[in-house]
């Protein structure tokens, strides 16, 4: 079995609580849900759904980034919306940052997510 490692970044928001922004395993990134924190306030961006959907993509590069890896190398998001009605906003912010690249991805509607904000995201990707 191989090892875990955790990894951490100052670039993107401090965990709060007991999880790690995310874990290499099996030559595998897997992030923790990223929510539009700027992570040197830890407040929640102001804005409207593209707001928030380029701040989390920003805080996930950033894990990326830290493990030696990038959005070329994702291989499957899972986003939670506030309300489906913003997924055409989030899906235009997704587009841009993902470019040509299509990893699988799963959008899901749920009742309330941390601190209210209206998406979060999570991603695994290849090292």
């Amino acid at each position: 079995m191989s090892e875990l490692k955790s990894i951490g970044t100052r670039h993107a928001p401090q965990a709060i609580g007991p999880y790690s922004q995310a874990v290499v395993a099996g030559g595998f990134l897997f992030t923790s849900g990223q929510i539009a924190l700027d992570p040197g306030t830890m407040q929640v961006v102001e804005g409207d759904i593209r707001a928030q959907t380029e701040r989390v993509l920003q805080n996930i590069a950033a894990v990326l980034e830290e493990a030696g890896s990038s959005f070329r190398h994702v291989v499957k998001t899972t986003v939670f919306l506030a309300s489906m009605d913003d997924f055409g906003g989030m899906n235009e912010v997704y587009a841009q940052a993902f470019g040509d690249h299509r990893p699988a991805r799963s959008t899901v509607a749920v009742k309330t997510l941390p601190r209210n904000v209206l998406v979060e995201i999570d991603v695994i990707a290849q090292l």
